[in-house]
């Protein structure tokens, strides 16, 4: 069954997403290891993708662990160079679907400030049909919540979208919802999905 539309993740889909390569380039790798096991930043991250003011959080953390504060006040003050680089081919491929006609929605964990903020570096985070954030929805994937949420408002049958997620317990639960999913690897991989659902020819897909 073709897809009437198709639901981009943003983190490692759109644009990458790797705080331990970062913080092995400032701080190297044993000592981000050091810090990664004692202090939960991901965890931390979750409420920020949940809606928790972003500077707010990240200060939080860096008080209650004063020996790592100023590693951890990075995650805040250098997050543009977290959240990069773009992905060259899946930006190609969100607007070659977007001239083909299929309407294209983003389904992503995203803070409310660090996605205002990444919109000013990314613009073609403005070209989705619908946006769906989690920092705004105040629920993050895998809840089922999430999923019900995009399904009410896009208005677009489960089994008539396409979601692509670089997280396979994302995508199990889009499995569950009755969506068609693509687990994202790389984004080849991706267009050979698309072109093979009809949904882009090869030279589109490119």
């Amino acid at each position: 069954m073709t897809a009437k539309a198709v639901i981009f993740d943003i983190g490692n889909v759109l644009i990458e997403w790797q705080p331990e390569r970062f913080y092995d380039s400032r701080i190297g790798a044993l000592r981000r290891r050091e810090m990664f096991a004692a202090v939960d930043l991901h965890t931390m991250n979750d409420g920020v993708d949940r809606g928790d003011d972003f500077a707010a959080a990240v200060a939080a953390m860096a008080d209650a662990n004063p020996d790592w504060r100023a590693e951890i006040m990075m995650w805040h003050d250098n997050w543009a160079q977290m959240a990069s680089p773009d992905i060259p081919h899946s930006v190609r491929l969100l607007q070659a679907l977007r001239g083909a006609g299929v309407p294209v929605f983003a389904l992503s964990n995203f803070g409310i400030q660090t996605f205002a903020l990444a919109e000013t570096i990314y613009p073609f985070l403005r070209d989705f049909d619908r946006r769906y954030i989690s920092g705004h929805m105040g629920v993050i994937k895998p809840d089922p919540e999430i999923y019900r949420m995009v399904e009410t408002d896009c208005g677009v049958d489960p089994a008539d979208l396409l979601f692509t997620d670089d997280r396979a317990d994302n995508i199990a639960m889009a499995d569950q919802r009755g969506w068609q999913t693509h687990l994202f690897a790389d984004s080849q991989g991706f267009a050979d999905r698309l072109v093979s659902d009809g949904l882009l020819t090869p030279e589109q897909a490119q």
